[in-house]
């Protein structure tokens, strides 16, 4: 489960001027007060609320950075909302950019009534160019924020500043550490995500056994169970309940099997050189769970005393409170047993960033205590990195892709974002890439609806490609294109063409066999149609992996400039096309190469084999 969260627009005029002396180097902070509206109904974009001289007398004075919750009347409010206010520039014009360091989820951006960008995705921190919005003088300022559950609102520092001095800001304070090193087995995987009551007709850990060859055939190294603990009953969704809603973190669904069933399918995976991490849901537990019956005091209360929920749309759960030295001890014990006593080879942790990093860290030593595992983070956070987990959600990629495939925002939305993550992650930071996940497929639409069956192969190419470890979610091996429910049993149709598969399987191998895309470095490669053909190489000594997409509906003839191969004799370089099986010859010298690309096609070469 994901921690969605808000909408937002800062506008701003009459009343809330920010005035401050302009240094040399102008930097001008837009933290403090804002006016904001709730848009439930949408109508903001029609009604123009974005334009300077809407009247703004029944909108409300709030504060930021924070989460709308904090505001009067929104403690429970999902959907869309609007912030506003002023600010002046009385330094002579310099190029400026905005910088937020944080909005949930969505933001669309006006200054002056100008639209001057849209940001898709969480938690990131984003940049715009207002250069030609902004003039001397009094400004205006809008945003949109576009939440879709949970929280909301511009939760961290808003920023103008000359957009020689972006980067400077962007800069975390981790880029400059070195993630912790990961176990080789990690680095080097393909993960595959099973939901047991949709994978198979039986929904239970048999199912899954008897398909592992398949699976391995298929490139899979490491398989992701979601929750395989008891549902709780009281306040559940659906008909089955969600699987986040644990009742015993020692005990087995038993829609799935018994221990001794789940004990066999890890000997199968074992056997066949798989590795297995469960999913871990260490936030929060099902209201009728064994710890609320015997530590109720574990629990996070309101200011009444009551027991809470997370959040107002996860009411089928209940808040931990890891400020309890007992849960804390709980936890940890709970999550060394599933290693140590059960043999499990690690964790996906869900909403990872709502658990103090302390406790994930302190569990981390335990662990490497009795074996190396693997230890994914259902968050974005770059500290996470430093020593509790070796992987971390790649949203930003993922959140990217429908924008520029369906043309909504250019290619230079993927440099931004992968730019944006060097300058935030500590190096060596692995991410973990997808085209969807279980969240993604239930909520917001499965990925062959979301992008087209075109515009899903790209995207594949793309984030099996791209630094990081790749993730496959069940069922895109066939391009599904149902919902799988998480509160009800759905069943994938395994009957459908399995051309997705196939094109995995192929980028699995090349995985596999090119070190240049487990740990080599990524190289953009310049070209004529920017707009629309996004290009770059993946290299680590002789390997070499040359990626080129059309994200575009059309043909595109592309002239690519190419960087000198260093380490290659003779004047060009051979490279395989791995889809096409056909070669290319390449200057060594480097210069510019040309190429042919049909509607939403991709070339991927390789040399160095």
């Amino acid at each position: 489960m994901r921690r969605s969260i808000a909408l937002f627009v800062l506008l701003c005029m009459g009343g809330l001027v920010m005035s401050t002396a302009q240094p040399k180097s102008l930097r001008i902070s837009l933290d403090g007060t804002w006016l904001f509206a709730a848009d439930p109904t949408h109508a903001g974009v029609t009604q123009q609320w974005y334009r300077p001289d809407v009247d703004r007398t029944a909108w409300q004075n709030v504060q930021t950075p924070d989460f709308w919750e904090a505001y009067p009347g929104l403690a429970t409010y999902d959907g869309w909302g609007w912030f506003f206010r002023t600010f002046r520039v009385d330094a002579p014009l310099q190029p400026l950019s905005l910088h937020f360091a944080g909005v949930d989820d969505d933001a669309d951006v006006w200054v002056n009534g100008m639209s001057v960008g849209e940001h898709v995705g969480y938690s990131d921190p984003f940049v715009m160019d207002i250069s030609k919005a902004v003039k001397p003088g009094e400004n205006t300022i809008a945003v949109l924020v576009k939440d879709y559950s949970g929280g909301g609102g511009i939760y961290r520092p808003v920023t103008i500043i000359e957009t020689s001095g972006v980067e400077a800001l962007l800069k975390g304070p981790f880029a400059d550490t070195q993630a912790r090193t990961s176990a080789p087995w990690v680095r080097d995987a393909v993960i595959y995500s099973v939901y047991l009551r949709s994978f198979s007709p039986e929904g239970t850990f048999k199912g899954l056994e008897k398909r592992i060859p398949e699976l391995r055939e298929l490139g899979i190294t490491t398989l992701w169970l979601l929750p395989i603990h008891p549902v709780g009953v009281k306040n559940r969704k659906g008909t089955l309940g969600s699987p986040y809603a644990v009742q015993d973190y020692y005990g087995i669904n038993p829609e799935f099997g018994t221990m001794d069933d789940f004990k066999q399918l890890l000997t199968t995976v074992h056997a066949a050189g798989m590795k297995l991490i469960i999913d871990m849901v260490a936030n929060h537990t099902a209201w009728d769970s064994k710890l609320m019956a015997e530590h109720p005091d574990w629990f996070t209360r309101n200011e009444k005393g009551e027991i809470i929920a997370p959040n107002a749309d996860w009411h089928d759960v209940a808040d931990l409170d890891y400020s309890q030295p007992g849960l804390r001890a709980y936890m940890k014990e709970m999550l060394v047993w599933w290693v140590r006593d059960i043999g499990i080879d690690g964790f996906r942790c869900d909403v990872a960033e709502m658990v103090p990093t302390d406790f994930w860290e302190d569990v981390r030593d335990a662990l490497d205590a009795v074996k190396p595992v693997m230890m994914l983070s259902e968050g974005s956070l770059p500290e996470h990195h430093r020593k509790a987990f070796d992987l971390t959600y790649a949203w930003n990629v993922y959140d990217a892709l429908e924008p520029v495939l369906s043309g909504k925002r250019p290619l230079a939305v993927l440099d931004q974002v992968l730019g944006t993550e060097r300058l935030q992650f500590p190096k060596g930071s692995l991410r973990m890439r997808f085209v969807t996940n279980h969240d993604k497929n239930a909520w917001d639409a499965p990925a062959v609806k979301k992008f087209g069956p075109g515009g899903l192969q790209v995207a594949t190419v793309l984030v099996n490609t791209l630094p990081g470890v790749p993730v496959l979610y069940n069922g895109e091996e066939v391009a599904n294109d149902t919902a799988l429910s998480l509160f009800e049993k759905v069943s994938i149709d395994w009957s459908r063409p399995r051309a997705m598969g196939a094109m995995n399987r192929t980028l699995y191998a090349l995985r596999r066999s090119n070190p240049a895309l487990v740990e080599g470095d990524f190289v953009r490669i310049a070209g004529n149609r920017e707009k629309d053909v996004y290009a770059y190489l993946r290299t680590s000594g002789t390997s070499r992996v040359l990626v080129v997409l059309n994200f575009s509906k059309e043909e595109r003839g592309v002239k690519l400039q190419m960087p000198a191969l260093t380490g290659t004799a003779g004047p060009t370089c051979r490279f395989h096309e791995i889809f096409m099986n056909m070669d290319w010859d390449v200057p060594v010298k480097g210069g510019e190469v040309r190429l042919l690309l049909e509607p939403l096609g991709y070339r991927v070469f390789v040399t160095g084999r």
